[in-house]
């Protein structure tokens, strides 16, 4: 069976944010279940995405965004490859 291509997204975000990554993870996670801080985006992901298909507003969350983009707090950089693109060599 052929390996599924996935998406690959890299961000830069801000200490306060990795921590905040982190203690999401940590509780998450359980002794038989370690919780990555990647599965902790994924879920954000799904959530958000769950969220606007039950048509929640989350205009506070993109004018939150929005200002902490404006006030220069938050850096974010997006690069998509496949895995195929990122495994292949160079």
């Amino acid at each position: 069976m052929p390996k599924k291509d996935k998406k690959r997204l890299q961000v830069v975000i801000s200490e306060e944010q990795d921590a905040l990554l982190t203690k999401a993870a940590y509780e998450l996670s359980s002794p038989e279940r370690l919780i990555s801080k990647s599965e902790v985006v994924r879920l954000a992901i799904e959530k958000i995405a769950g969220e606007l298909q039950a048509g929640a507003d989350l205009g506070p969350l993109v004018k939150a965004l929005l200002e902490q983009e404006a006030s220069g707090d938050d850096t974010v950089e997006l690069v998509e490859a496949s895995e195929k693109d990122r495994t292949a060599p160079q």
